[in-house]
């Protein structure tokens, strides 16, 4: 990873995205959960925090 492409040369938002499809998660949580935690805070905490939702089963998206 990159200091100045973090994202791997996605955006922010593409990255987000992928890990809601990744986790099983409704875009709007992932959205909700990196707002709150911050972009420093992308490849750690909320990495934690959507494992615990995806584990929880409470969030899981319907949609697919």
């Amino acid at each position: 990873m990159n200091e100045h492409d973090p994202y791997g040369g996605e955006t922010r938002a593409e990255y987000l995205k992928g890990l809601a499809k990744e986790f099983g998660l409704p875009w709007s949580i992932v959205a909700i959960a990196a707002q709150m935690l911050g972009p420093n805070e992308d490849f750690d905490g909320l990495i934690t925090t959507l494992e615990d939702a995806a584990e929880s089963g409470e969030w899981i998206d319907r949609k697919k």
